[in-house]
């Protein structure tokens, strides 16, 4: 597990950023996507879709959204803590942070 993956814990969690983060279709439809990166989108060149994700132009090209608006959806997840963008040759590779989700889910359940 990464520094990254360890940053969000109860006691940091922005519940209301990552609500605004997760109050998006496209942004839950990436999530989905990224559970099985595999699945959801062709082999990649460079990165191993399990340990650093999907490309952000996969993400992009599957949201059926400009480059500018995929990458606006991919920043708001980033900065809420709820994906990791890994930079690898040239492209930011994106997969979930499951550790962070994972607070999130206990969290909103402690409401």
């Amino acid at each position: 597990m990464s520094l990254a993956e360890l940053t969000i814990t109860d006691e940091t969690l922005d519940l209301e950023g990552v609500l605004k983060a997760l109050a998006s279709t496209r942004r839950l439809q990436i999530l989905e996507w990224l559970k099985d990166p595999t699945h959801h989108f062709p082999p990649q060149e460079h990165g191993d879709p399990d340990e650093h994700g999907a490309c952000n132009l996969f993400i992009v090209d599957k949201l059926g959204v400009s480059q500018p608006a995929g990458s606006r959806h991919l920043k708001v997840l980033v900065d809420a803590g709820l994906v990791i963008a890994t930079k690898r040759k040239g492209w930011t590779y994106y997969r979930r942070n499951e550790a962070a989700l994972m607070s999130v889910a206990a969290r909103v359940s402690s409401i």
